[in-house]
């Protein structure tokens, strides 16, 4: 498993990859993250239905009810076109977050193989 910290700036970026596609509501969007990462992350449903709140609130995604489904009327979410921006502007980060990072993990991976006899 990967602690919820290491990613704890890309839960956005998760939820809004899900609702690229098509609208979702939480439990469908909770699952889709963890099959996209092959069982290694699992969100906490309290860390998603914030994260939905802050999305909601900076206009990057919209709720609105679907279809009641046993006598209950569930959430579903939508990506708006500013949502779908700032996803662009996560995913650049991430690509230059890596770059950043690997500096250092290429220098450690490198000066260990260099300790091997």
């Amino acid at each position: 498993m990967i602690s919820s910290d290491v990613l704890r700036g890309y839960h956005d970026t998760m939820i809004l990859y899900c609702l690229l596609e098509q609208d979702s509501y939480g439990y469908e969007i909770s699952k889709a993250i963890q099959e996209q990462s092959s069982n290694m992350y699992a969100m906490k449903e309290t860390t998603l239905y914030s994260a939905f709140n802050r999305l909601e609130k900076n206009e990057y995604i919209r709720s609105y009810y679907g279809k009641e489904t046993f006598g209950k009327r569930r959430t579903y979410f939508t990506i708006t076109q500013k949502g779908k921006r700032y996803y662009r502007e996560k995913c650049r980060e991430w690509e230059l977050t890596q770059k950043l990072i690997n500096r250092f993990i290429d220098g450690e991976m490198k000066n260990e193989s260099d300790e091997q006899p």
